[in-house]
């Protein structure tokens, strides 16, 4: 039951090891078993905004975002991941000087947004309702910070089962009020409408849930021993976003609003399986991996088998919905204006292939206290990111663009290695036999697909064969194992947690 009394620090249990094998396991069945809906009407939602809008209208809202989200890095310093990893018990010194720090930083941010909107309007071309997107998203920017401390504790403690009520109310929220706008004809100002209500709808929610009572004192003691971690970890966190969104404003100058959109739309679909699966068991393992840090076999356990269930699930999304994409362009009505995007969703793809390990791998050095070997594999990839990227942007286009993402993709290779220098693990218990099996699945429905007809009987068709094939190859190469975990995991999603 939901408590509405004020949440004090001494009230955040500690929780031992055991039932935090217990709870990271039942964490990301929770996770990714109730969220399976949103993330379907995620899918149908990004699928009815692409009918409903133009490429250049996507363009607008991937642009604005991402100044925005880059913008929003320094609205943190670290101090919520710090929180989570810290090994001693939190203290109320530790969660107001979070709170404080965050709140004067992000206003300071918003300062900045609204100070300087005119010459990024006038940089990227901006109509009227652009820059309404970009105060927008400031506004909720400063809502999201708002939240911080409240989710941290949930997510420190392991809590997502009350954690993800916030993320389902805001996921409804933004996807049926975007599509309705959208629908409606506002255009733009879809998005503009859906990220406020979005924001607004999730801070009330989190405080029902955890109506932590923030207070404004500040420790200097505090600060500084989070800062110890929290540093290192917001400059991976930085140069990931000059990496990411930072490279993505700054290609918005280069390929205009109608290129950025292409390739928006080829990076939302080709790294869907990420954001749908493991999003998830990364929010789960961080926390999970800081707290059994000391103890290796567990530790070596614990990445084999995170790393199988990533595998398990994203490579055969991932290539099913490389195969059926063409023939989806011309199945959905006003969907032929993405064909452009095909050969960039292919690349994309193909970096999401590295993507799905390497993320986890450091997530896992990050998690275990390795900050620094993180913050210099960052530097790798954020300086290839920009010396590819923006170049064959600009020799070859958004095809350019995404050769580029697939060329620093392959590079990630790197950190596979990294990792198995600290712990000796698996790769064919990891993430080779789910590689191996979606592939064969792929070049099956390559193959029947070029021979079928363009219809919906055949998508049904291609879809059910690649079921089939990928279950029954997967099933050959791991054996009961799988059905084992497929009942364990079951007995957790409608179990009783603890």
């Amino acid at each position: 039951m939901l408590g509405f009394s004020k949440k004090n620090i001494s009230e955040v249990e500690e929780i031992d090891f055991q039932i935090v094998k217990k709870r990271a396991v039942s964490g990301v069945v929770v996770l990714t078993g109730r969220t399976f809906f949103l993330s379907l009407l995620s899918f149908f939602a990004t699928a009815l905004l692409t009918v409903f809008l133009e490429p250049s209208q996507f363009g607008v809202f991937w642009i604005v975002s991402a100044v925005v989200s880059f913008l929003s890095y320094f609205s943190d310093i670290g101090l919520a991941a710090a929180l989570i990893q810290k090994k001693e018990k939190l203290n109320q010194n530790d969660l107001n000087t979070t709170f404080v720090v965050q709140q004067v930083l992000v206003i300071f941010i918003l300062f900045l947004l609204f100070l300087f909107s005119p010459a990024l309007v006038r940089f990227y071309s901006l109509d009227f309702e652009g820059k309404i997107l970009l105060y927008a998203l400031g506004v909720s920017l400063f809502m999201s910070s708002l939240k911080t401390i409240p989710s941290v504790l949930l997510e420190r403690n392991l809590e997502f089962g009350k954690l993800i009520i916030p993320q389902i109310l805001e996921n409804l929220t933004y996807n049926v009020l975007a599509v309705f706008l959208a629908w409606q004809g506002f255009g733009t100002r879809s998005f503009t409408y859906s990220v406020l209500a979005r924001g607004f709808v999730g801070l009330i929610a989190i405080y029902v849930i955890y109506p932590w009572r923030p207070t404004f004192s500040f420790s200097k003691e505090s600060l500084r021993s989070l800062l110890k971690f929290g540093v290192p970890y917001q400059l991976n966190t930085f140069l990931a976003t000059i990496k990411d969104d930072g490279l993505t404003a700054f290609l918005g100058g280069i390929l205009g609003g109608y290129g950025v959109g292409l390739l928006g739309w080829a990076q939302k679909w080709g790294q869907a399986p990420l954001r749908f699966f493991m999003d998830q068991v990364i929010k789960v393992t961080f926390p999970a991996f800081s707290r059994i840090q000391d103890n290796k076999d567990e530790l070596r356990s614990a990445l084999e088998r995170s790393l199988f269930f990533i595998s398990f699930l994203v490579f055969p999304s991932l290539f099913g919905l490389l195969a059926l994409a063409p023939l989806l362009v011309y199945l959905i009505p006003k969907y032929i204006k993405w064909e452009p995007a095909l050969i960039p969703l292919y690349l994309i793809g193909f970096n999401t292939i590295f993507a799905s390990i390497s993320t986890q791998l450091t997530n896992f050095l990050n998690a275990t206290g390795r900050i620094k070997t993180t913050f210099k594999l960052m530097i790798m990839w954020t300086t290839l990111s920009w010396l590819f990227i923006p170049f064959l942007s600009y020799k070859f286009g958004v095809i350019g663009a995404a050769f580029g993402y697939a060329l620093v993709g392959v590079s990630s290779l790197v950190v596979f290695f990294v990792v198995f220098r600290f712990l000796r693990f698996s790769f064919l218990r990891s993430f080779l036999k789910p590689l191996v099996a979606s592939l064969i699945m792929f070049v099956t429905l390559y193959f029947l697909r070029i021979k079928l007809t363009i219809s919906f009987f055949s998508f049904w068709v291609l879809l059910g064969v690649g079921g089939i094939v990928y279950f029954l190859l997967i099933y050959l190469m791991v054996g009961n194992l799988l059905i084992e975990d497929v009942k364990k995991s079951t007995k957790l999603l409608f179990g009783k947690k603890n």
